[in-house]
């Protein structure tokens, strides 16, 4: 990718920024870097899991607010410059999504989220390795990665290749990968009471 500006951002900065070009971006080292536009199986998983996780949260009146391509600010070693991901689905604690509706500042995540979710896509490697040493060491207490088309390593989702949802709990500041596949019913640390399967979730794609 190629950078947009070359004067650095802070991460405030950056969520105010507009290039007018309609793109996406994240913030990697204090540089507004662009994203990829993601497919239309991409986005119609990312619409359907969203959804679903909101008319669980409200008919259970669990105190989660998911949200969709959302900027998460990531620890930033002193002397830095600040990065960020715009992740597929944050799930926000209510009480920090209530904190920033009394603000005038962009809604991301300022803190760790309880829950990151990212769909997969052909650069799977960013979702299996980066993006989950990233969120580790941001503290995201799970991490899900949703490979809806069997696209990661071998060495992630098995041989044969077959969708494959990974989800990453953090145990005592390391995660811990559980993967389903079929109709294996997924168990969500923060979501004990969803019921969803990897087959679901590659129907979404099919509505």
């Amino acid at each position: 990718m190629v950078a947009i500006i070359k004067n650095t951002l802070t991460f405030e900065e950056f969520l105010n920024w507009d290039d007018r070009s309609g793109r996406s971006f994240e913030l990697i080292n204090g540089v507004a870097m662009p994203l990829s536009e993601p497919t239309a199986k991409h986005e119609d998983v990312v619409d359907g899991l969203c959804r679903l996780l909101i008319d669980h949260c409200q008919s259970l009146n669990l105190p989660y607010i998911p949200r969709q391509s959302k900027q998460v600010r990531l620890n930033t070693a002193a002397l830095e410059n600040e990065s960020s991901r715009k992740a597929d689905i944050v799930v926000f604690a209510k009480k920090e999504w209530e904190r920033m509706r009394q603000s005038s500042a962009a809604a991301a995540a300022y803190i760790p989220p309880p829950l990151v979710i990212e769909v997969v896509s052909t650069n799977w490697r960013d979702d299996y390795r980066i993006k989950l040493n990233e969120y580790e060491n941001l503290g995201v207490l799970e991490y899900w990665i949703v490979d809806y088309a069997g696209l990661g390593g071998v060495q992630y989702i098995g041989s044969p290749k077959q969708p494959t949802v990974t989800v990453n709990r953090l145990i005592n500041g390391e995660y811990q990968a559980q993967c389903y596949q079929g109709e294996a019913s997924i168990i969500s640390p923060t979501f004990p009471q969803l019921k969803l399967t990897t087959v679901q979730i590659v129907a979404m794609t099919e509505a």
